[in-house]
């Protein structure tokens, strides 16, 4: 197996303070969250991970939130996501000028009332730059195969930032490479359920995410020929696994969290692994590809088994390893969760977000000294 790599242990330092800055002195502060993913309705699954995060942040500040449902986005921002949907019909492509300028007016009204910015993936942070007010920009993982397609946009963005948040190691590597000069890993967070949950008899192996290519589905259906597998999740590929029941109301992922006997993330490429994070949190075992942010998530043999991307033979032989060993499951499970709960709690997280907003009202603005 492989070993991970990375480590967030700067969240540990961040838990109430940061540089020995009390993160209460940031007093009450007006917060301004740009993104082009938010939730539409109760149980939407769109931008879910933003969401969460603005409901624990407005415990400690004043935030409001301009989404796409604030602006005229012309189809361009739901779907498949704006890389996405611009990859599948290009002449979409016309439309982001005016989409932007929709988003730039909207974000200008709101940002009047704001002290700080904070913008969720890159183009949301070229919007932000036009506000005139300081602004933090976190990147999410699709931000690099953008910033790859397009590096004058993620030079410009990157630079101007005040602070770069990056949601795991890999990317808080990319995000230097384009050039970021403060960069924070500040990972999603997750709820850590009471109890790890009853598993189901017969014992099977949960896939839950999106049926697409870079999430490895493919391969996954061609491993688990045989084996119980359960596959929850649309996209592209569905027609490649017809037994997958599309997108569930979160209650019924929840108890199908619960009733696995191991998770499976064999992505191609990942920049965090909100799955991989859900199914620790949930005291299962995840056989993940050994990739960008699942790197910082499992800990190989310890908190699940890691494999390399695209290889059909070790990713078969991880899940039934762990279907026919229960003792290894309960073992590698209770580690994950633990390690969710001391590395991923929402408390760290809302603290080092804090302090990044702290940090980044105190810094000079990199386009005086650029």
């Amino acid at each position: 197996m492989i070993a991970a790599t990375g480590s967030l242990s700067p969240l540990a330092t961040t838990r109430g303070r940061y540089h020995g800055v009390p993160v209460h002195r940031l007093g009450r502060l007006n917060v301004l969250v740009l993104t082009t993913s938010y939730p539409r309705w109760d149980g939407d699954a769109a931008g879910r991970f933003v969401a969460d995060a603005v409901d624990r942040l407005r415990t400690h500040v004043d935030v409001e939130v301009v989404s796409a449902q604030s602006f005229r986005h012309f189809g361009i921002a739901y779907g498949h996501g704006v890389l996405g949907n611009l990859k599948r019909r290009p002449w979409l492509g016309a439309l982001v000028p005016m989409m932007l300028g929709s988003f730039v007016h909207a974000a200008r009204d709101a940002a009047a009332r704001a002290d700080v910015v904070h913008a969720h993936w890159l183009p949301a942070g070229w919007v932000a730059a036009r506000t005139g007010k300081p602004f933090v920009v976190t990147l999410h993982g699709t931000d690099v195969e953008l910033a790859d397609r397009v590096p004058r946009l993620a030079h410009t963005v990157l630079r101007h930032a005040r602070l770069v948040v990056a949601v795991s190691n890999a990317i808080a590597e990319a995000a230097r490479r384009y050039g970021a000069a403060d960069v924070r890993v500040i990972p999603n967070g997750v709820d850590v359920p009471p109890g790890d949950g009853h598993e189901a008899e017969p014992p099977y192996v949960l896939y839950a995410g999106r049926l697409s290519r870079e999430k490895g589905i493919l391969e996954l259906a061609e491993a688990a020929r045989g084996l119980p597998l359960v596959v929850v999740g649309d996209g592209p590929l569905r027609r490649h696994v017809p037994a997958a029941r599309g997108v569930v109301p979160r209650a019924e992922l929840e108890e199908l969290y619960a009733g696995a006997a191991a998770v499976a993330c064999p992505s191609r490429r990942e920049g965090f692994g909100v799955t991989c994070l859900e199914a620790m949190a949930h005291g299962k075992p995840v056989v993940a590809s050994a990739v960008g942010g699942l790197l910082d998530l499992v800990v190989d043999g310890e908190t699940g088994l890691l494999v390399p991307p695209r290889d059909t033979r070790a990713l078969r032989g991880a899940m039934e390893t762990l279907l026919r060993d229960r003792d290894l499951r309960s073992r590698l499970g209770a580690a994950g969760r633990e390690r969710a709960r001391e590395r991923f709690s929402w408390d760290a997280v809302v603290s080092a977000t804090l302090s990044a907003y702290s940090d980044a009202l105190a810094a000079q603005s990199p386009a005086r000294t650029a």
